[in-house]
């Protein structure tokens, strides 16, 4: 279960404290529901992402986590610059406690990820689509009862999009997703309910046709 009371969040500008991106969200995610967050562009659903998944902090309210949740997969931050794709997942295995069989876990990052020799060059040379992949293969080589996706489905050749499809298939039998997505088939497809963001605001429905609906019905206004 996921409890996300009263968010408010903004970021500061040169000019001082922004807009807020989003005021007074709150919601809960049940166990085992997946969730397809809908929205116009600029709408919050990253922020939103981030927030749930703890790679960023709310101005106001809090986010409360009963489960094991990923980080963001398609977020590029977390990964240090100056070091290689290797050296950030042996990181990553080693403050998940993965001592013991570091190495299958590197095999099998650097096989999902399918980056070749630049998983051995430093992430600042990458581009935004091989931090994505690297990042999916970094949250899936641990176990989540919760995993983040933010429009992984979308990057990469049709190959990779068809072996994230089915890597989230895999999940679907112990573990739900949370996921930000421009297609609609694949919100049908993966998720169950729905949060509709609109003016900084986050509406609940627990069947995700409703809240494309609601989607699509405030952009013919």
């Amino acid at each position: 279960m996921i409890l996300v009371d009263n968010i408010h969040k903004r970021y500061k500008t040169n000019h001082g404290p922004g807009k807020w991106v989003l005021q007074g969200v709150s919601f809960v995610i049940p166990p085992n529901v997946s969730v397809g967050l809908v929205g116009r562009n600029g709408a919050g659903k990253s922020t939103l992402l981030r927030l749930i998944g703890g790679t960023d902090q709310p101005t106001k309210g809090h986010v409360e986590r009963r489960c094991r949740v990923s980080w963001p997969m398609g977020f590029g931050g977390g990964l240090q610059g100056s070091l290689t794709g290797r050296q950030n997942a042996k990181f990553v295995c080693r403050i998940h406690g993965h001592e013991d069989d570091i190495e299958d876990r590197l095999a099998y990052i650097q096989d999902f990820a399918e980056i070749g020799d630049a998983f051995d060059e430093p992430i600042k040379t990458y581009s935004s689509g091989m931090k994505s992949r690297l990042q999916f293969g970094l949250s899936l080589a641990f176990d989540f009862d919760v995993y983040i996706s933010d429009e992984v489905t979308a990057t990469g050749d049709a190959a990779f999009k068809n072996k994230a499809s089915t890597a989230f298939k895999n999940l679907a039998d112990h573990a739900s997703l949370i996921m930000v997505s421009h297609g609609e088939n694949t919100l049908k497809e993966f998720c169950s309910s729905g949060i509709f963001l609109d003016n900084g605001k986050a509406h609940w429905f627990d069947d995700i046709d409703d809240a494309l609906k609601a989607y699509k019905e405030s952009r013919s206004k």
